[in-house]
């Protein structure tokens, strides 16, 4: 009698694991929600002092915030900007990601003109603990940042700005090249910059397949470049096709959403585009 009543009530439990089984079924190479991550640029908050700028980013819901090394800090800071930060100020920046529940694994390195420059950007990368720059370098600046990179053990990552800003690394093809022989290199693709360069976003993430370690988010009204940003899902990127693509690379890096305009109140924007882009994700 013990013996049947056992039987009894595993099988529904073994059926229901079955059933569990058919309705979701394992996915090669498929992707959780957890496999990439949300993030905001703090460059959306660029007119506001660092702490106000984390307010914002945990308001919108994120962990993760990418700094930005001309980021005028405020007077917590002497009015200093990120990159002429010392070691006791660097510790406080430590602090209030800390206290905000945020991490700041990237930061975006815009100034670095010399090899003193370049060295100064990954000594504070260090004492912040962040794991990898989000950078355009000259050609004549690879190498040494590159070597750099493994000196610090700080990886990357070629950021793409838009062909009508100069930018060497507009198109996916220049990225590559800078990549190659340079092993401490990757890309953050910039969706909306490929399209103000007159880019297909989707076409642009195949192009770096295996090479993407970060993406800025953010849509246009156009290509070409008197394009506008617009409201992220409220532009011409497809980011349905964005998250499929994303999905089929197995795409593990941080998604920061960079918001160009509104600039002086444009927190509910980048509200909209956190929860827009996770709407989306698998």
């Amino acid at each position: 009698m013990r013996k049947k009543m056992w039987v009894f009530v595993a099988l529904p439990v073994v059926l229901l694991g079955m059933a569990s089984m058919v309705k979701n079924p394992v996915r090669e190479f498929s992707l959780e929600k957890s496999d990439w991550r949300m993030g905001i640029a703090l460059y959306s908050f660029n007119r506001f002092p660092f702490s106000s700028s984390l307010e914002k980013a945990k308001a919108a819901g994120v962990t993760y915030v990418e700094g930005f090394d001309f980021h005028k800090m405020g007077s917590d800071f002497g009015d200093k900007t990120m990159k002429d930060l010392g070691p006791s100020e660097a510790k406080t920046v430590k602090m209030l990601l800390k206290d905000k529940g945020l991490k700041m694994k990237s930061m975006y390195v815009g100034t670095a003109q010399t090899e003193a420059d370049w060295r100064n950007a990954f000594e504070l990368a260090k004492s912040l603990k962040v794991q990898y720059l989000v950078t355009e370098p000259k050609r004549e600046h690879w190498d040494l940042v590159d070597e750099l990179a493994g000196e610090f053990d700080i990886n990357v990552a070629l950021h793409q700005h838009s062909k009508e800003a100069g930018s060497i690394y507009w198109h996916p093809d220049s990225v590559l090249s800078a990549i190659k022989n340079h092993p401490n290199f990757g890309a953050c693709g910039d969706l909306g910059h490929w399209v103000r360069s007159g880019l297909n976003p989707v076409e642009s993430l195949k192009k770096l397949d295996g090479h993407l370690m970060s993406i800025h988010l953010k849509d246009l009204d156009a290509y070409g470049q008197s394009a506008k940003d617009r409201m992220v899902g409220e532009g011409i990127i497809d980011f349905e096709a964005v998250v499929a693509e994303l999905d089929r690379q197995a795409f593990d890096g941080e998604v920061y959403v960079e918001c160009e305009h509104n600039m002086e109140d444009n927190l509910k924007d980048v509200q909209h585009a956190v929860a827009y882009f996770e709407s989306l994700s698998p």
